[in-house]
């Protein structure tokens, strides 16, 4: 499986396929992940579910990045932000790509198997998402749905791990999710619109053109009402709104500096932010539990 130079080339090839050295990806799928444990644990989620949760996000998110350099190996030879690629750049080969997939799915599936019998059952799901969202920025004017659905499954089999249901909260909570992924991957799309529009790859931020803030806006907003039904269903203590009130602020403004115009380094910078409000909003739900 090594490529070509040797060992240490092909660790480095795997590092930056699996993009160990930017774990944004990685977060911004845990977090959902860790609302749902939370909330199913009325504040006090099992040690080994989290446990078993953190590691599966890692895999998760490693095959999910695998798979989707397979599938773009020939187009992001044509990104500039991605031509560097390992498959892209042939640091490494694509049978190799997908042995580190396999391995990295059975990974999973190991992980699985320590849940209960409705988590497993659910499982099979989020790995058919992660396959096919690479290939529904070739289909759909706005794949940035598929990514939210992909990464909210993860909250639906927390809170089924947890409860052995699927209650009403898991799925505002999957609902939120869906709406954040909208927002923040529109954001993150900004950075590659010339080349995307020339290849022909579809995405949010193509779709909605001059009107992008209003989507951005409008998806992290969409989530945040959510959440506050979620809350309130929930009963949520004051600290949970007021984490919402400090993320709704952080909203508006990336929606306003969208609106004035992004370089490829601002937009990133902006997704990255997004990590922290993914854990104000755990701090939120927490405290919200805890003093409810």
């Amino acid at each position: 499986m090594a490529a070509p130079g040797g060992p240490l080339r092909f660790w480095s090839a795997l590092a930056d396929l699996i993009r160990l050295r930017n774990q944004t990806g990685s977060f911004l799928l845990l977090f959902p992940t860790l609302w749902a444990l939370v909330l199913a644990g009325e504040g006090h989620p099992p040690l080994p579910l989290v446990a078993i949760f953190t590691t599966g996000v890692f895999v998760m998110r490693s095959a999910g990045v695998a798979i989707n350099d397979w599938w773009d190996r020939d187009l992001d030879r044509l990104v500039q932000r991605t031509r560097e690629r390992p498959l892209a750049s042939g640091r490494m080969q694509p049978y190799a790509a997908l042995g580190v997939f396999g391995v990295l799915v059975a990974t999973a599936a190991g992980l699985v198997s320590l849940l209960n019998p409705l988590a497993i059952v659910l499982a099979p799901i989020a790995l058919l998402l992660a396959v096919l969202y690479p290939l529904a920025k070739r289909v759909m004017p706005l794949p940035q749905a598929v990514l939210g659905i992909a990464f909210g499954w993860g909250t639906v089999m927390a809170w089924s791990a947890v409860r052995n249901e699927v209650g009403w909260p898991a799925l505002g909570l999957f609902a939120a999710t869906v709406c954040w992924a909208i927002g923040y991957d529109t954001i993150y799309a900004l950075q590659d619109l010339e080349d995307d529009q020339r290849i022909g790859v579809r995405s949010s931020a193509l779709f909605f053109g001059n009107r992008c803030w209003i989507a951005v806006g409008g998806a992290l907003l969409a989530m945040a009402a959510i959440l506050a039904l979620v809350g309130a269903a929930t009963h949520l203590a004051p600290s949970f709104y007021l984490s919402l009130v400090l993320a709704m602020g952080f909203f508006v403004a990336q929606a306003r500096q969208v609106r004035r115009g992004v370089s490829q380094a601002q937009a990133f910078a902006l997704f990255k932010q997004h990590v922290g409000i993914g854990a104000l909003i755990l701090a939120g739900i927490w405290s919200g539990v805890l003093f409810r």
